[in-house]
Parts: structure tokens; sequence; C-alpha cells
């Protein structure tokens, strides 16, 4: 069964998954224009990966909840896509 993904995530000052579940999902995962500082995701070496305002990425069939993000508290990421 396919399902779509539509979610906006506020990030907090201390890293976050994107989503508290698993979930296998093709999505565009995008720091929102509106943001006051770059957003900052955990890389697969334990660094920040900081994402300006308005940067966007397509991510294929990733694991939601093993991405991790952290932030300015207030600003946020949002997530379009789905399971297909």
């Amino acid at each position: 069964m396919n399902n779509i993904v539509m979610r906006k995530i506020t990030v907090t000052a201390e890293y976050q998954p994107l989503l508290a579940q698993p979930l296998i999902a093709t999505v565009e995962i995008s720091a929102l224009p509106s943001n006051s500082d770059p957003v900052f995701f955990l890389g697969d070496d334990g660094s920040d990966v900081p994402w300006i305002s308005g940067e966007y990425h397509t991510l294929q069939r990733v694991n939601l909840a093993d991405i991790k993000v952290k932030g300015t508290p207030g600003d946020a990421v949002s997530l379009v896509g789905g399971t297909w």
C-alpha cells in the first residue's frame, strides 16, 4: 500500500529524528525558506551537515526515523513524498 507523506517538523536545539517510528519513504526534504538560521542534519560520520534556508534534496527509500535534525528552535523542515 502506498501512502503520501507530508509533514512539517519544527526543529529543536538537540538532534531529533524526523519521525518517531520507522517509515521507509522517498521524500523531498526542505529547510523552510522562512527559517532564521541553517538547520543541521546529523551526518553518517557524526558531523553537523548544515542546510541553508530554502535548501532541499530528494532522498530515495530512506528510513525517516534514522535521519536526525536540529537547529534554532522554531525553525522547521518539511517532508513531501510517499512510500512508493
